[in-house]
């Protein structure tokens, strides 16, 4: 291994970068070596720094203040179902990321547990109960340590930003945040309570790295509906209040839900398994080790509470937030609202209100919006957004949407935000202003119906925890985040929503997706071929998807590999098969089309039979079969391939001609691919230039909102290779999609 350090700035903090090279890239380290030494950054030649030729064991064993966490190591095993211990595994070839804790810092951990009655005296005598000492011992050593397999271990440089996540779990498959220092840059810490160490931290050892911590990494377990219980009783926590609007709806049991033990045992005995090689990947398909449940909730602090009810947070009570829902009038549009004291009803004006708040998926702040391969965005860069991206989520209760949001221009990430964009349509046409860089203009779009305030269209700004002063990182089973702007779906929300393109990648129709770490997990990903996992058919692992036997249900994530998908990952459906998906809700009733992002540039692609209705068991057929062999100018087909009568052809200067060009797709169910995102990392060609990239518009029917709906894909081809692409989808209103006075944007 040749490996080289420099320091540089980054986010107001002195970091150090330290790459690995493998030997068949010596030259080009080399290379890169001397180019550094010439460059005007600072290279280090302090011994803070100094590479350690030496495991990660061995280097713990040195030091007589990680003796008690050697100790922890050497005694517990890496799991129920094996001998080695951690001691052995940090002692072998991989890459770790260790948060090591000194003696003082377990001390100081077991202090705590002493002050809170779990021990009679703060050492190890002071367990009265073998388990709560194994539990303990597992607790300091399985959080205190990520593995990244094949991939680079974190050193401080690889750290996440502020308040996000690594994209790993550690070995308690817990997820950390980290903190930075507001004054002090140069402090950081793991989950705001285990301060690294500023003199014992980035010790790169041949099996990873190495970082002090002055305080055990100890997430709680208590689940979202404990601390709703402990929160309703303290009113110093920031979200007394939510906690007992959330407690009167009786939603604590729902939300403690943690794991699925049955998939535990069924996957622990080997009665799920991986799916055989992917047939042009030529990867299995590694199913989830886990079926965590997960919850987020965007919540209303305490703070916003005593300002808009002029009482102290002690003061408030239940009837006081329904008093002023009922008086605000914003869920009177709402047919069938009901003002009664029968909180659980989904129809109840205070049910409405909280469950609006909640995703059933666990979405760390990284994912909220998700960057990768927008137009402008350098994901290897991070330099911050460029274009506006969203996405739509499902919430809880009655069936609504809740948008995610980030631009370059809105400085955070906002729910339902909705700014007018450049987008050479309106008043930015080629007639008027001549702008279609997709940018916000700095313009709102008017307030349609009734409104939480006049400026709502400017969406809800998601806090950080220090901005609002609380904290919700340790829940097990949830992330909380401060807001402080009333969150409605208001009548506004809904007629503003439904007056845009919702375009919603597949992915967020599941969330065992996000709370499994399945999508957008790049931590393990190999770079050039993509990162293939596998979804059973013989357990409903996901609760909004039917397989039917004879399904091959693969999701690719293409991170790196030039893939054109929105956000660079696809479901790959393979075999002969069947399988019944549950769609989001609408924003408000009317004519939509659906669409669905078709990429063609496999030869091995199939037809599909769509299907479409309310109920999940008998819907009619939508159509002819979806032909995803068909592009804008060829169909390809295993051995051949033939013109199509499509009638793709490429943007010219000409708007008019444009304009005609996708009116004559349109009429025969294709419209080209959009030009929001490109073919790699946010710099290569926008797909809407490829003519292997379409989108089909699958359903033209009147939807009604808050309903589920369902969608049915059956391969029409005796084929057992042959593979069903599924992207994206699209809902697009008919102001939208047949407007006199303002056309669709190609974005």
């Amino acid at each position: 291994m040749l490996y080289c350090k420099k320091l540089y700035i980054c986010k107001g903090k002195l970091l150090l970068t330290t790459k690995f090279f493998p030997m068949k890239r010596l030259l080009t380290a080399a290379i890169l070596l001397i180019t550094l030494i010439g460059c005007t950054e600072h290279i280090d030649t302090s011994a803070r720094y100094v590479f350690e030729g030496k495991t990660i064991m061995q280097y713990l064993e040195e030091k007589d203040y990680y003796s008690e966490y050697v100790r922890l190591l050497g005694k517990v095993p890496v799991s129920p179902y094996s001998q080695t211990t951690l001691k052995q595994l940090l002692s072998a070839r991989g890459h770790y990321t260790v948060f090591a804790p000194s003696n003082d810092a377990i001390q100081s951990y077991l202090d705590s547990l002493c002050r809170k009655g779990i021990i009679t005296e703060p050492s190890w005598e002071g367990f009265t109960e073998v388990s709560t000492l194994d539990s303990i011992e597992k607790v300091i050593v399985f959080n205190s340590v990520l593995d990244s397999g094949d991939q680079y271990a974190y050193d401080i440089s690889d750290f996440p930003a502020n308040e996000h996540e690594f994209g790993l779990a550690n070995m308690n498959n817990r997820k950390l945040r980290v903190f930075y220092g507001t004054h002090d840059l140069d402090s950081i810490s793991i989950d705001g309570v285990a301060t690294i160490s500023k003199k014992n931290r980035g010790i790169m050892l041949t099996n990873g790295y190495v970082h002090q911590v002055e305080g055990v990494v100890a997430p709680s377990d208590g689940r979202l509906g404990d601390f709703m219980r402990m929160w309703a009783k303290q009113p110093g926590s920031g979200y007394c209040v939510m906690s007992r609007l959330l407690l009167a709806c009786h939603m604590e049991d729902t939300l403690n839900a943690y794991r699925d033990e049955t998939w535990e045992y069924l996957y622990q005995t080997n009665q799920v398994k991986n799916l055989p090689n992917h047939t042009s990947v030529g990867q299995a398909g590694t199913i989830p080790r886990h079926r965590y449940y997960g919850f987020t909730l965007f919540a209303e602090t305490d703070r916003f509470w005593e300002e808009t009810l002029g009482k102290p947070v002690e003061e408030i009570t239940v009837k006081d937030v329904c008093d002023y829902l009922r008086e605000s009038r914003l869920f009177d549009y709402i047919d069938g609202t009901l003002y009664d004291d029968d909180y659980t009803n989904e129809m109840n004006v205070l049910n409405q209100f909280v469950t609006y708040h909640l995703l059933p998926q666990r979405i760390g702040r990284e994912k909220l919006v998700i960057h990768y391969n927008e137009l402008g965005y350098n994901y290897s860069s991070a330099k911050g957004p460029t274009i506006p991206i969203m996405d739509y989520y499902q919430t809880m209760g009655l069936p609504r949407m809740l948008k995610t949001y980030e631009s370059l221009e809105s400085n955070g990430i906002y729910l339902n935000r909705f700014p007018i964009l450049r987008n050479g349509r309106g008043q930015f046409g080629p007639t008027k202003l001549n702008i279609n860089d997709y940018h916000e203009s700095g313009m709102f779009f008017r307030i349609k119906g009734s409104s939480s305030t006049p400026t709502e269209n400017e969406g809800i700004r998601i806090l950080t925890s220090t901005e609002a002063g609380t904290d919700a990182s340790n829940i097990a089973n949830a992330i909380v985040y401060p807001i402080e702007q009333l969150l409605v779906c208001t009548e506004n929300v809904c007629n503003t929503m439904s007056s845009q393109r919702i375009r919603f990648d597949a992915c967020c129709t599941m969330p065992e997706m996000m709370n499994n770490d399945i999508r957008q997990q790049r931590a393990y990903y190999a770079y050039g071929a993509p990162n293939v996992r596998a979804i059973p058919t013989n357990y409903p692992y996901l609760d909004g998807v039917e397989i039917r036997e004879g399904t091959l249900f693969y999701y690719l994530q293409g991170y790196m590999s030039g893939y054109h998908n929105l956000q660079g990952d696809e479901f790959n459906i393979i075999g002969r098969y069947d399988f019944t998906m549950q769609l989001p809700p609408v924003p408000r009733a009317g004519q939509y089309e659906i669409r669905f992002g078709v990429a063609t540039g496999s030869r091995v692609r199939s037809m599909a039979q769509v299907y479409f209705g309310t109920t999940r068991d008998r819907m009619p057929a939508a159509g002819i079969p979806m032909d995803l062999r068909m592009g804008g100018l060829e169909k390809r087909m295993e051995s051949v391939t033939v013109p199509s009568n499509v009638g793709w052809e490429a943007d010219t200067d000409d708007e008019e001609y444009n304009d005609r060009v996708t009116k004559a797709m349109r009429t025969k169910g294709f419209m080209k691919a959009p030009y929001a995102w490109t073919n790699a990392n946010g710099g290569g060609s926008p797909v809407r230039t490829f003519h292997y990239m379409s989108r089909r518009i699958i359903i033209n029917t009147f939807l009604q909102p808050y309903q589920n709906y369902y969608i049915r894909f059956q391969s029409v081809l005796d084929a057992e290779a042959k593979e069903f692409y599924m992207d994206y989808f699209e809902y697009v209103a008919k102001e939208v999609y047949d407007n006199p006075e303002e056309s669709e944007d190609i974005w």
